[in-house]
């Protein structure tokens, strides 16, 4: 059984053929669900940068097992090795009030408050008056940023918008 396993995922081949290419996809495929699902299902929301580099990194080790350019199973490993990782970092972030979770996860900036556009929030975070006013268009309020009474630049990176109440 183990030769055929051997043989079948090109385990101590120095090429893999396209069959065994394609027998490694399927099965880290189906691998990698079930790893995500060990995670959460915010991990590939692209929430903040914290999941978006999970993200990155998680593609990136299991590619290496579909091409070969990696031991197969310890690669397996190591991806839910990183997701275990995300999740853990996500429970301390969650639990403590030191900061962590702002330093992993990044904290909003106010861009608009009282209608006053905070100037040096915008430059920090290289955001326009058109990407404002774009956000606020979207947001289905009136164009007029003066009428804004508070506006986010989220953790996500989308702009949150809460108009005046008149």
């Amino acid at each position: 059984m183990n030769d055929f396993i051997d043989t079948a995922l090109g385990i101590d081949y120095q090429g893999l053929s396209w069959w065994q290419m394609s027998i490694r996809a399927v099965i880290v495929f189906i691998v990698a669900l079930v790893i995500v699902r060990v995670g959460n299902s915010r991990i590939f929301g692209k929430n903040t940068a914290f999941d978006i580099v999970l993200g990155i990194i998680y593609g990136s080790v299991l590619s290496r097992a579909i091409t070969g350019n990696s031991p197969f199973f310890p690669t397996l490993v190591a991806a839910l090795v990183l997701v275990l990782l995300h999740r853990f970092l996500a429970v301390v972030a969650f639990h403590t009030n030191f900061g962590f979770g702002n330093w992993i996860k990044g904290k909003p900036s106010v861009l608009i408050m009282n209608g006053e556009v905070q100037w040096d929030a915008l430059r920090k975070n290289s955001i326009t008056v058109n990407d404002l006013k774009e956000s606020v268009r979207k947001s289905g309020c009136e164009a007029d940023l003066e009428k804004i009474d508070m506006a986010y630049l989220e953790r996500s990176g989308d702009i949150s918008i809460i108009q005046k109440k008149e």
